[in-house]
């Protein structure tokens, strides 16, 4: 089973993402200092902060039994939706923040999850 794996495919797309934000910032960041870099900084976290919430709610939930994992994945799903808006609503109330390049740093990270599937097919 995929529980007993060391590195699983969950930890595998976290750290992509963080690779991926990493290599976003960075390449912000040389182009134009850290002002540019701050605002793909803060949509590479809104897309990464949620999604390491998920993995965990169900992290947690991996000996309960099968209804017990379905519950965790909506209340993780449900959290991972609201946390989303949530910072989503604080980011864009700084007034530096620049919409466009905030959402290429989100865009980017949650890319992740799209090439996933294909790469760590298990």
């Amino acid at each position: 089973m995929a529980v007993g794996n060391q590195f699983s495919t969950v930890g595998k797309v976290l750290y992509a993402q963080i690779l991926m934000a990493v290599a976003v910032v960075a390449g912000f960041l040389m182009i134009g200092g850290w002002d540019y870099a701050m605002s793909p900084l803060m949509g590479s976290g809104v897309a990464l902060l949620p999604n390491l919430y998920f993995a965990y709610k169900v992290y947690l939930a991996r000996n309960q039994p099968a209804q017990g994992i379905v519950n965790a994945f909506y209340a993780g799903e449900a959290g991972k939706l609201i946390l989303t808006a949530a910072l989503f609503t604080i980011v864009l109330q700084i007034p530096s923040v620049d919409f466009i390049r905030l959402l290429i740093g989100y865009v980017a990270v949650l890319s992740v999850f799209w090439f996933a599937l294909y790469y760590w097919r298990d």
